[in-house]
């Protein structure tokens, strides 16, 4: 399994609006790829503005090859797109250890 987290930063005062796009671009674009595992979505307490998107894989592949360069990406960034201050910043993370 891959954990990709995006550090997503809006433009100010488009929180809400920012926040009701992710989750349908979630539930109806991002949802239908294939090895999306899940994921979560956190706001940033002291920067409001700060998102934190971070979407389980099955592989790297699924991601990077089967979501990035399919045809749902189009459809993902059209409806998430406006709301951004600026790129992106997208890391990807394997797991090495957690809590029993």
């Amino acid at each position: 399994m891959i954990l990709e987290i995006a550090d997503i930063r809006v433009l100010p005062g488009q929180q809400a609006a920012f926040e009701e796009a992710l989750q349908r671009a979630l539930i109806t674009v991002a949802s239908q790829a294939q090895g999306m595992l899940g994921w979560t979505v956190t706001r940033g307490v002291e920067s409001p503005e700060r998102f934190m998107l971070q979407i389980v894989w099955a592989t790297l592949e699924d991601h990077t090859v089967g979501f990035r360069q399919g045809p749902l990406f189009g459809p993902w960034r059209a409806i998430i797109g406006p709301f951004f201050a600026q790129a992106p910043q997208v890391e990807h993370f394997e797991l090495v250890g957690k809590s029993t």
